[in-house]
């Protein structure tokens, strides 16, 4: 695993009204990124939580941007006011073609089958197991390719419910969650009680499978976790290992399966 280092090779494109207020930049690899960057202490721990995401949700063969350490140049903030620490690198993801952002208003147009339906689930049980409070009922933080007929997965500030590094994990509320939007029952439409039950046993299963995928991953995370963020290493470690706690495990699972058959029933 190699998280590519990039850097900035022209001004800044474009600054989002979301609330990290990130900005699209073209970087040396002649691909646009969209990148947070530290703005404060605590903004660096959800850069900790951007990084930490999205390399667990490749473990667990989720669709979701590439992602690469963006150093932007000095002159190239110029059109752009809002403070923000210079010296450390920002955490980018590549800007994609081709994709819609999935609303209130665009869920419609993804095709309902029983693919899409696992694509959500696999999603949601993520969510669940790494505390993830920005992928709710009314924000979806997913888009949709249309042409490969893939859900993917965006934006990790919100994990370790919302960067709290300090106090321990807690589980995800029922209408916390994207199990209860309504993109997940336009997806499950085409299911009956019986493939709820086959869809239950399969994630069971890859849940336990990519839960040990992800723990190989934690020594990586630590060491590529910039000096420049001046973050507690301590910390993060203590955090990514309560993760794996047999605990939390067994109630992350417990959590999403009456989640599920709760708003499948619903």
């Amino acid at each position: 695993m190699v998280i590519p280092q990039l850097y900035s090779i022209k001004e800044i494109e474009k600054q989002y009204d979301t609330g990290e207020l990130p900005v699209l930049v073209t970087c040396s690899d002649m691909n646009a990124y969209i990148c947070k960057y530290m703005r404060s202490s605590s903004a660096a721990y959800k850069l900790v939580s951007e990084l930490v995401g999205a390399l667990f949700v490749k473990a667990w063969k989720i669709a979701s941007p590439p992602c690469a350490f963006v150093q932007i140049k000095t002159e190239h903030w110029a059109a752009i006011q809002t403070p923000r620490n210079l010296s450390a690198p920002c955490w980018g993801y590549l800007e994609l073609q081709g994709v819609m952002d999935v609303t209130s208003s665009t869920y419609i147009e993804i095709e309902n089958n029983l693919n899409t339906w696992l694509q959500l689930l696999k999603i949601a049980l993520f969510d669940f197991w790494i505390a993830n409070e920005d992928r709710t009922y009314n924000n979806a933080n997913l888009l949709y390719d249309m042409q490969n007929r893939t859900l993917i997965s965006i934006d990790y500030g919100g994990i370790f419910n919302t960067s709290t590094f300090e106090y321990p994990l807690s589980q995800l509320m029922p209408t916390d969650t994207i199990l209860y939007a309504d993109i997940f029952h336009h997806l499950k439409r085409n299911a009956n009680d019986v493939q709820l039950g086959k869809m239950i046993n399969e994630m069971e299963a890859y849940y336990r499978v990519n839960i040990k995928e992800s723990y190989e991953c934690v020594d990586f995370i630590l060491h590529s976790i910039p000096a420049e963020w001046n973050v507690r290493i301590s910390l993060v470690e203590h955090k990514l290992h309560e993760l794996f706690d047999s605990i939390w495990l067994d109630e992350v699972w417990s959590n999403f399966k009456d989640c599920l058959i709760q708003n499948f029933q619903a």
